[in-house]
């Protein structure tokens, strides 16, 4: 669990530096900027990062479901721990006078 663990961050340290290394282009979402600024230019940068994006992602999901699965084969233990109640404190009863 470890070693997926690490390859998680290690994946998503990665997929964030892909994602802020991409340019934006400048139109906020729809919401104006330059009409005559292209979103494919650059072609090659834009593709490489984008397909690095891609596959980063896909492996983000795979890992997270592969940790998932293997932390539910392991739940036995913490089932065990957090199944036993714990002891209630008592409250100590006032003797009359």
């Amino acid at each position: 669990m470890t070693i997926l663990l690490f390859i998680h961050v290690i994946i998503t340290l990665t997929l964030i530096g892909t994602i802020l290394m991409q340019k934006s282009d400048g139109s906020g979402m729809g919401l104006g900027g330059n009409p005559t600024s292209s979103m494919f230019s650059a072609r090659g940068a834009a593709n490489l990062l984008t397909r690095a994006t891609a596959v980063l992602a896909t492996l983000f999901f795979i890992n997270s479901l592969l940790m998932a699965a293997v932390s539910r084969h392991q739940s036995g233990t913490v089932d065990k721990i957090l199944g036993e109640a714990p002891a209630q404190p008592t409250i100590p009863e006032d003797k009359p006078n």
